[in-house]
Order: C-alpha cells, then structure tokens, then sequence
C-alpha cells in the first residue's frame, strides 16, 4: 500500500533484444504486463515498418476466424472460452494455423454451398410435385364418367379451317400468395381473356431454402391457345419470378412425373441429410480449434504490432526498444528477457538511460481502492511523483456525503446492497451482466459500502432514523422539573398551546446528550432553527479543516520535488492566510460551544457580526467579546494574512529571476573550470545517476541548453498572480461551498420527514381496528418503501455523491493536486475482471 500515497518510481529502459528472440521476448514481456513500450518509429509509416508483413497476415486470420464465428453462430452453437492461459505461438506456427484455418473455411463454404444447392433443388422437385398434386381440373382433364361427355370428349368441337391445326397448350408453376392476385389480373388483362388460369393455395407450407422458415406458396395451371399468348404468359410469369414446371396433358403421365418427383425428394432427403451430419462434424471441429487460435494470433499480432515500435541498429543483428517500467519490477523484466532469449544463445539486455520526458504515472489498486483511484483519476492523472489523493478520499468522500445523507434507516439500505454486491463479487453470473448501470453499481461496491457505513454513523449523530428520532440514552432536558417548579397552572396551561423549558431553572437541564442530537428536540417547534445554527457551523468546520489538510499535503510535493522555496513562499503564507482568517472562525464556533451553557445562551454574542467586524476593524458596543484581548487578535491576524498577499504574488518568481542569473553568470566562468566539470562528469561510474534530471516544477521543464530561450519573467509573474487570486479568492469562494453539506443535509432530513408525514402517517391513522390496520398499511407500507428507495436513495443519493465529488476535486484536490500527468499503459495480453 506504500505507492498509495505516491506514484511508484518509473525508468526509462532500453533493451537490446536479438532479432532472432525479439519475438519471444515481447512475448513474454506481454504475459507480465509491467512495460509501457515508446514508439521509435513515429516517422515511419505503418505500411512500411519492419512487420508489417506479419500484421497483415494476422489479420487476415482475424477476417477467417470471423467468418468461422459466423458459421458457429448461424447454426446455433456458442464458442466456449479457452482453458488456461495460452502463450503466443512460435512465428512458425503462424503458417500452420493459417493452413487449417483456411481448409476449415473452404470446407465451410463448399459444404454450406452444397447444402443451399441441394436445399433449392429439393424445394423445386417439393414445389413441382405440389403442382402436380393439385386437382386443378383442366378443361381437357374433366372428370366426368357419366353423361354426354367423358374423359376423352373435347370440351370445344372440332373445327375446320386455318386454325384446325392449334392445340391447347399449358403453363404450370408457384408463386408467392401476395403476388398471385397481381399475377391473374395482369394475365388477364395482357392476353385478353384468351386463356383459363386456376389458382390454388398449397395444402401444406413448404421450407424456404434460403431462411429456413416455413412459407405457404400458390399454385397455378394456365391454359392457352396461340404461340403468341404462351409468350406473353411465360414473359410475366418470368417478371413475376414464378416458378414454372412442365405440365403434362394425361393425367397418366401427371402421375408416373409426380412418383418420380418424389422418390427424387428421399434422395435428396438422404443426399442432404449426409451433408448436414458432415457439417456438424466440420462445425465441431471449428468449436474446438478456434477459440485458443483467436487468443494465439490475437496475441501473435499484438506482439508484432510492438516490434513495429523498436527500431533496428545498424547491424541489423538485433532490435532496439525503450520502454516505461517501475524500478521494482526491473528485476522480474530482466528474468523475462532471459527466459525468452534463452534458446537463441545470446541474452537480451535491459539498462536504464536518462530522460528528460516526464515518466508515466503508475498507481497500483486492488479491488477495494479501484473505485477511491477511479475518482481521483477522473478529474486528471496525477502527475508524477505527486501526492495521491486516493488514500485520504477513501476516509473523506464517504464521511462527506454522509454529512449531507445522515439516516441510519437509509444508511442501512445502502449498506445492505452494497453488502450483497461485495459477497456475491465472485459469482460469474454477477460479473457477466451487460446492464451499465448495475455495472456502475458493481465497480463502486466497496465505495457505496462505506457511504453507507458512514451514513449510518451520521444518521446516529443526527438521531434520525427515516426521519425519526430514537431515545437510546435519557434525554438531557426534563419537563417535570419544569412543571413542578415553574408554577404552571391549569388556566395557564390552557391559554399557551406551546411551552417554553427554561434551562435556568434546576433540574430542567441535566446536561448535554451523551451522543448526537437530544430526541427531545424532534418534539420542539424550533427544532429546524436548532438543526439550521448547528449544521451549518459544522459545515464550516469540516470544509476550512479539509481545506487547510489539502494545503498541508502540498508540504510533501514540495520536499519530494525539493522545492524548498515553495515551502516559505508559498505554503507557509498560504497557511497563514487560510487559518488566520477562517482558522479563526472555526476557533470561535468551538470556543462558543464550549464556554457558553444553555442558560448564558440567549446572551450570547453573535459569532457572525464579530467575523465581519473583523475585517471593518470596528467593534460593536451590543455585541460583547467573547474572551479578553480578542481585538488585538483580530487585528493581528487580519494584518497577517493581507501580509501574505505580496509574499504569495512576488516571492516565487523574484526567487526564480535570481536563480535564473545565477546560472547564467555560471556558465560564463573560464574555459578551464568547464574542462575540469566535464571531466567529473565523464568520470561518473554510473550514467543513470542522471535519470532524475526530470524536474516536474515548471520553471525546470525543458532541456537545460534552452533554459536562456524558455525562461520568460512575464509568464513566471503572471502565472504566480493568477494562482495567488486564485487561492485568497478560493478561500471565500471555497468555505462557502461547504455550506452545501449544511444545506443538503436539511433537505434531505425535511424531505424524509415529508414523505414520512405524506404517507406513514395517514396511513397509520387511517384504521385503529386490528383487520382495518393491516388491508390499509400493506399498501401504504409499498407506497412507502417505493417512495423512499427512488427519491431518498437514488435521486437524493446521486445529489449528495455529485457534491461531494465537487467538494473533492474543486475545494480540496487543487490546494495540492495539479492533475497533469497521465497514465502507465503497459503492454499486457491480460484484461482486469475486477
């Protein structure tokens, strides 16, 4: 938990890998995940760096296996998930891979080309044989045995002439229901009444061969006379898309057609149920193969896309990489890096160089301090080396918004969900849901548990359980003291509808509640007025020490970066101003409190008329001191903290502006006293010794041959106005939006105790007969729980978070925490399920 409070130390490391074990390195270096690899290629082109053969081949494995996922998917079978972890496979594994991937999708294609085939054949010879087997009863084919016609009887009588020679001719097919009606109107319109169509509906539905999905079609026979009519019949049935069949004149023939036609189909049946037994077989081995091939080339083609990052030396006998590591976990690279050299005979190396670039920010968390991190980050990535605001936000943020959501009842709702998503974290079911917002909920488990927690705590402090208030210990105040000693009489008593306890008497006041608020003030009429004085003192309180801690923490950035200066010029004056003016105020809150008891109240002075004579250096003659010599101390204090505006405004830059002659007049010492300082330089033992000359303050940024042409006194002297406006203004601005957790928290007790008297209430006056009590409070009690779980809980819950999210990054991060920084992103094939 140590790199908590700070970012770890990160190096920058070159490593000298062999090209013949680059691969396995990067390899290995990917399993761990420790390593953030820069990019000495930026000026090179993705097309023409060293492997982009290789990611290009990757990736058209990518495209195969996407087409193998999508046969899967089509027939209904799921990819499980590979056992284990699966390193990348050796490049000459990739040829492999890419051989039976490719027979695999062949196969694939010939099969479900096959099976559409025989599908779409077996879907003719099933629409064919249903022409067929429709009784259509063509005029030539009536069946009539009886009476003057039979079988054989032409309908028309034989005729003589120039057209003796036509025959009836016929045109038999399907068509879709919702084309028929067209169809027929548009036959008989084109051909004139010149033909005889009959239309019927197929008995059963027939599989389409390309959807799979049972489809109803409708047959018909047309007979015509005239080649000319058979043209335009075939040419609007082609328009239509009908499928037309042969269709004999013997009912004979009809039938010897439709017994072939069937016993054609249980071919083609038995043809294509091979296939299918054959396409799950190829199916199954897809299963099996493809879910560790995607991880392997998925990690296969990460691996190449980094060595398109390193760039080669000039005896192209290995690769050169420089990559962002914590100083901690040098050792375990450097394990990798011969692990993964190994086989080749020659060992990578790995050695720190210097770096003026402002390494990455590297925070580790666990599942507890992941959500606390992710607040913090999500105003800016700490900048290196900086103070984490992590390890104080996980005590700060949960206590803040309980100020403003105090309820035990609440408390322990939120508690006890929280509680259920901590314990079931494990359970795949929990972690596999696709809802984003019980996703959010489940990232911030541990977060809502303490905000429950710590509501709970308050909720006591406040003595308010869904708005109620609960006598754990005997109340400070007794009224039969009072009744017993004022004198109350009956005359009395009913002319004042409400009574006044008065504390000078004895015995009334037996002292304070040993723990929150009385019970007995639920009962008083001036019972907001009392919660309205105490809340918002103690919002004062809690935002001047939370600021003033934020201040405090800026100590630590100070001595860590050695700023020694900004401790003097800049905290100290800070901390005078910030505790000399509101420091003060929350010293004559406590001092009230403690000193002045509940029979001296109504004499009091008031604390606000003293803050603000204060700043008029008057005095009110009405208003009394509140201790001897508290003018002076005003007075002094006052002309302390306008004493450290100009310390604030002109301190840190005069210092630079001297710092910055000092070494200019440096450099222009004799040429000899140079050798001799080069000479110690090039004498060093060790070269990483200059792997701190990163500075993160930002009169140093830049390298130091540029230090005459970046140093600019007006930006150094605007910057320090605008932080020192910024900070005396903050503290006003800042200590007044405190005043939210007085505000929130009133409102969410006034609301609680509205919805308590709107609903609870009446619905427990409503019936005083056992049976009547319990029809009405069951949907009263709904009523209420609903209410108090969608307003109190979520909406007044999601208030109080995003304000006290304010109060964390605007009053209390930018005391100390610049933000600037952003994020190691090492390279890793592992992905967090936390």
């Amino acid at each position: 938990m140590g790199s908590m409070f700070r970012s770890e130390e990160v190096a920058l490391v070159q490593l000298l890998l062999p090209t013949a074990s680059a691969y396995n390195c990067v390899s290995q270096l990917g399993e761990l995940g420790l390593v953030e690899f820069r990019d000495l290629n930026e000026s090179v082109s993705a097309f023409q760096r060293r492997f982009v053969v290789d990611v290009r081949r990757c990736e058209e494995l990518e495209k195969t296996f996407t087409f193998l996922r999508e046969e899967v998917q089509r027939a209904g079978l799921t990819l499980a998930p590979p056992e284990g972890t699966l390193p990348a496979p050796p490049p000459r594994d990739l040829l492999r891979i890419q051989e039976e991937t490719d027979r695999l999708a062949q196969e694939l294609r010939d099969v479900r080309g096959n099976q559409q085939a025989l599908r779409a054949q077996l879907h003719q010879l099933r629409l064919h044989s249903a022409v067929l087997g429709q009784s259509h009863s063509p005029p030539m084919a009536a069946d009539h045995t009886e009476g003057p016609f039979s079988e054989r009887t032409p309908l028309l009588p034989a005729t003589r002439g120039p057209h003796a020679d036509l025959k009836v001719n016929f045109v038999a097919g399907a068509v879709e229901p919702y084309k028929a009606a067209a169809l027929e109107r548009l036959l008989w319109r084109a051909c004139r009444g010149f033909l005889i169509a009959s239309f019927q509906e197929t008995q059963g539905q027939l599989e389409d061969p390309v959807t799979g999905e049972p489809a109803t079609w409708m047959t018909f026979v047309i007979s015509y006379w005239g080649e000319q009519i058979g043209q335009k019949i075939r040419k609007i049935t082609d328009c239509f898309h009908c499928h037309v069949f042969p269709y004999l004149e013997q009912e004979e023939a009809r039938l010897r057609t439709l017994q072939q036609l069937q016993q054609q189909s249980q071919e083609l049946q038995e043809v294509l149920g091979e296939t299918d037994r054959f396409l799950s077989q190829v199916l199954g081995r897809v299963q099996q193969l493809l879910p560790p091939w995607q991880v392997q080339i998925h990690k296969m083609k990460a691996v190449y896309l980094t060595l398109n990052q390193c760039s080669v030396n000039t005896t192209h006998k290995c690769l050169i990489a420089e990559v962002w590591c914590a100083t901690r976990d040098l050792p375990t690279v450097q394990q990798a890096l011969q692990s993964g050299s190994s086989e080749e005979g020659v060992s990578a190396v790995a050695h720190r160089i210097p770096c003026q670039d402002m390494p990455p920010t590297l925070i580790r968390t666990n599942r507890f301090t992941s959500s606390f991190q992710g607040i913090v980050d999500a105003y800016g990535v700490g900048r290196y080396r900086e103070v984490n605001p992590a390890p104080y936000t996980i005590i700060t943020f949960p206590f803040l918004f309980a100020v403003m959501f105090g309820d035990v009842g609440h408390g322990l709702l939120m508690f006890l969900f929280a509680l259920a998503m901590v314990l079931t974290e494990n359970c795949p079911a929990v972690k596999a849901a696709q809802n984003e917002i019980w996703q959010t909920f489940f990232g911030g488990r541990y977060l809502l548990l303490l905000m429950g927690l710590f509501s709970i705590y308050t909720g006591f402090i406040y003595n308010e359980c869904f708005s109620r208030a609960t006598t754990i210990f005997p109340s400070g105040w007794s009224v039969a003291a009072m009744a017993n000693q004022s004198g109350w009489s009956d005359e009395y008593l009913s002319q004042h509808s409400m009574l006044t306890l008065n504390p000078n008497i004895t015995g009334v006041f037996l002292g304070p509640y040993p723990f929150g608020i009385d019970p007995i003030w639920s009962l008083a009429t001036n019972h907001l007025s009392f919660l309205n004085s105490f809340k918002m003192k103690m919002s004062v309180i809690l935002g001047v020490t939370h600021m003033a801690f934020g201040v405090f923490l800026s100590i630590f950035n100070h001595v860590h970066f050695g700023q020694a200066h900004r401790l003097l010029l800049e905290t100290l004056p800070e901390l005078i101003f910030l505790l000399g003016l509101f420091g003060y105020l929350v010293f004559l809150i406590v001092y009230k409190w403690v000193n002045v008891s509940a029979a001296s109240a109504s004499s009091a002075p008031s604390i606000l008329i003293h803050f603000i004579n204060m700043f008029l250096f008057s005095q009110n003659p009405t208003n009394h001191l509140l201790f001897h010599g508290q003018e002076v101390v005003q007075y002094v204090l006052v002309v302390l903290a306008l004493a450290t505006v100009p310390i604030l405004l002109l301190g840190t830059p005069l210092y630079l502006l001297r710092q910055h002659r000092h070494r200019r007049n440096t450099q222009r010492r004799p040429a000899g006293r140079q050798d001799e300082d080069t000479d110690k330089l090039l004498a060093s033992p060790d070269a990483s010794t200059l792997e701190n000359s990163w500075s993160p303050d930002e009169e140093k940024a830049g390298s130091p041959g540029d230090e005459e042409a970046e140093f600019v006194p007006s930006e150094i002297f605007m910057h320090q106005a605008i932080h020192t406006i910024e900070f005396c203004l903050g503290c006003i601005s800042n200590t007044a939006s405190y005043l939210r957790l007085w505000a929130l928290s009133l409102a969410h007790a006034q609301l609680s105790e509205v919805l308590w008297a709107m609903v609870m209430r009446i619905g427990l006056g409503m019936g005083r007969e056992i049976g009547v009590a319990a029809v009405v409070l069951v949907p009263v009690f709904a009523a209420f729980a609903v209410l108090t779980v969608a307003i109190l809980l979520v909406m007044e819950g999601l208030s109080a978070f995003l304000h006290a999210l304010r109060l964390h990054w605007v009053e209390f991060q930018n005391k100390f925490y610049s933000g600037t920084g952003y994020k190691l992103s090492p390279f890793t094939f592992t992905v967090d399920s936390d």
